[in-house]
């Protein structure tokens, strides 16, 4: 059995239906238990539960508290590539768009991570574009390049095969990330025309491959603002359960990346507030106590500032979404629009005056 056999049980409409009929009284009753279920889970996202939203926070801050103490992790991406096949409406990185493009060499993707490094992260995330020039050797390169600088190393490129993945966690690799970006299978196409990402299924079933090939950590989430969030984000929460059934080794990560300006992208009419982004990741905190929760400079400095105590548990700062964006060139295209432009050193003195504890590394290098 593999992910897409559950999924193909659930219809999409129905399952935003029952989310819409939740009432304040199953709010209540999710919030009264010690474990939840996806009914609660329902609750928890549905809009009967944001007048509760108070109550949502201080329980996920508990739940957070519990497990994770008062520590925030520090990650930063590098993109080493704009390069990408695909026609992504919502992404500047769409193919079709005329602007420059650029794949970092050996020596450019050196000087960007000494340069992060010098920040004092331990933690890198690898981005690019899904295009042939990223491919597994250029991958498994990469890779090899910068495992001497950094402790743990994620990516976030284009889905796999499972033999692909396990070469690149023998050079190294400790997570990946992957988004399905919409679970509306109706509507996927709309999103994702042309190239490989089209294609649904593969998509959907590379955590699969993921997990087969022993990852340590998968990272899941969707693009909030494609379709309903809520609908979008019960199919997460399915997503993760079964996951953390079947490949029970692995830890899991959610992220919440809302729709940014970029160049090209369409405008799309499901938009996230303020207000229910963060009744959805207490919803996720108080459904599951030990997914790690991650926020990225997509969010605007207010936002990030007054969610830090309400279940994340990771976080970027000071990122650049373009290639050689650190350390070599600025005039590259970057994926979308940075909100929060602080740099690591104010994001970690922001964690500090919360009274939390910002963590760049917490573990040490055990290489073979």
């Amino acid at each position: 059995m593999i992910f897409k056999d559950i999924f193909d049980k659930y219809i999409w409409e129905d399952v935003k239906k029952s989310i819409y009929s939740k009432t304040v009284k199953d709010v209540e009753e999710a919030l009264s238990k010690n474990y939840r279920d996806l009914e609660d889970f329902k609750a928890l996202i549905s809009p009967a539960a944001l007048p509760l939203l108070e109550s949502m926070a201080k329980l996920s801050n508990k739940y957070t508290q519990e497990r994770f103490g008062k520590v925030i992790s520090m990650y930063e991406p590098v993109y080493l590539s704009n390069y990408c096949n695909n026609s992504c409406v919502y992404c500047g990185f769409n193919h079709k768009n005329n602007i420059d493009r650029k794949i970092l060499s050996d020596e450019e993707i050196l000087k960007e991570i000494k340069t992060i490094k010098s920040f004092g992260y331990d933690h890198i995330l690898v981005v690019t574009g899904e295009s042939n020039k990223s491919n597994i050797e250029y991958l498994k390169n990469a890779v090899k390049l910068i495992r001497p600088y950094f402790s743990q190393i994620s990516i976030e490129v284009q889905p796999l095969d499972q033999q692909e993945y396990e070469q690149l966690i023998n050079e190294g690799l400790y997570a990946v990330l992957l988004y399905q970006e919409t679970f509306n299978k109706n509507n996927y196409k709309i999103y994702h025309p042309a190239g490989k990402k089209s294609d649904f299924n593969y998509r959907l079933e590379t955590h699969d491959r993921l997990g087969k090939a022993g990852v340590n950590k998968m990272g899941l989430g969707v693009l909030l603002g494609l379709e309903d969030w809520r609908t979008d984000s019960f199919f997460v929460a399915l997503h993760l359960q079964y996951l953390e059934k079947q490949y029970w080794k692995t830890k899991y990560s959610i992220s919440f990346p809302r729709l940014r300006p970029a160049k090209g992208i369409i405008n799309l009419a499901n938009p996230v507030s303020d207000r229910e982004l963060a009744q959805l990741i207490c919803a996720y905190r108080i459904f599951n106590k030990e997914v790690e929760l991650s926020i990225s400079t997509r969010e605007n400095q207010n936002f990030r500032d007054n969610i830090l105590k309400l279940g994340i548990t990771s976080i970027s700062a000071g990122s650049k979404t373009n290639p050689g964006g650190y350390s070599i060139s600025d005039k590259s295209l970057e994926q979308f629009e940075i909100s929060d432009n602080r740099s690591p050193s104010e994001i970690a003195d922001l964690i500090k005056l919360q009274g939390y504890e910002p963590v760049w590394k917490d573990w040490e290098k055990v290489f073979n």
